[in-house]
């Protein structure tokens, strides 16, 4: 029985809802599913509701944003506690910073001369909390750029002209964060790590921290890089995950559900891990 470790809904970036997502991976025939919104635990409950109605395990999550030596580095957390105090504090902490960028790169962009406000980007949003590619859809919107890969590309990516960096945990709060509330960490798609050099002096780091896992298996990494991440997981003694990276079909065609899927195994393995620490 295969599982998909790594699914987002519409309650971050995601377009599709819990249950939307939950009945395509049923009828797939996955065995369980993780959701891990980005910097949001609100998917969870109704996913897990979903997760009753359809016969399909659901196992509560979340993706958090971190930096280190500049670059980006997202930590999974899984079998967190959605009702967990700190983490909820800290998570709304993040949201207003949200905010706060989405105001700040939308100005940069009226005055780039795009017709475009954050009353569209939040509506745009929704319920999800509010994140670049739902700039991006906006921007696509007023004509100004053909497609959202072009938003990011000329103006609202790393080092473009209505880019704006915005607060970022290190990878060890953001570890922390999951291990206080009962979950169990894991350093998310190493192969989109902008510098690869120092992955194993990162991931020492992010041991001493108390990472648990490495998501070996990603649409991003080919057969040879998974490999590569399968075997330094063994070497470092840690837990090697996979999933989907899902955004729905219509974000990323390239990360369609279950289209990368791991053994039931390796929750198993991650319950064990959550169980010993606990």
């Amino acid at each position: 029985m295969e599982v998909d470790l790594h699914v987002h809904t519409n309650y971050s970036d995601g377009t599709e809802s819990p249950d939307e997502v939950t009945a395509k991976a049923k009828a797939m025939g996955l065995g369980a599913i993780a959701i891990t919104d980005h910097d949001t635990l609100e998917g969870i409950e109704p996913a897990i509701i979903a997760g009753r109605q359809h016969n399909l395990e659901i196992i509560p999550g979340i993706e958090l944003g971190s930096q280190y030596q500049g670059q980006d580095v997202h930590i999974l957390g899984y079998l967190v506690d959605a009702q967990d105090r700190e983490l909820l504090a800290r998570l709304s902490s993040i949201r207003s910073d949200r905010e706060l960028r989405m105001e700040n790169m939308v100005k940069k962009l009226q005055d780039l001369g795009f017709p475009i406000n954050l009353d569209r980007v939040r509506a745009i949003a929704g319920i999800g909390s509010l994140g670049r590619p739902h700039l991006a859809a906006a921007m696509v919107e007023t004509g100004r750029v053909k497609t959202m890969s072009e938003a990011f590309e000329l103006y609202i990516g790393h080092g473009r002209p209505a880019y704006v960096p915005r607060a970022r945990l290190t990878p060890a709060e953001a570890i922390h964060l999951i291990r206080a509330c009962g979950g169990v960490a894991v350093l998310a798609h190493p192969g989109l790590l902008s510098d690869q050099a120092p992955l194993e002096e990162l991931i020492d780091q992010l041991i001493k921290a108390g990472i648990a896992g490495l998501e070996a298996h990603h649409p991003a990494h080919d057969r040879e890089l998974a490999g590569y991440y399968e075997r330094l997981a063994l070497r470092k003694g840690l837990i090697a995950t996979g999933g989907s990276d899902y955004h729905g079909p219509e974000r990323y065609a390239e990360s369609r559900l279950g289209l990368v899927a791991v053994p039931y195994g390796v929750i198993e393995a991650l319950k064990a891990k959550r169980a010993c620490a606990s």
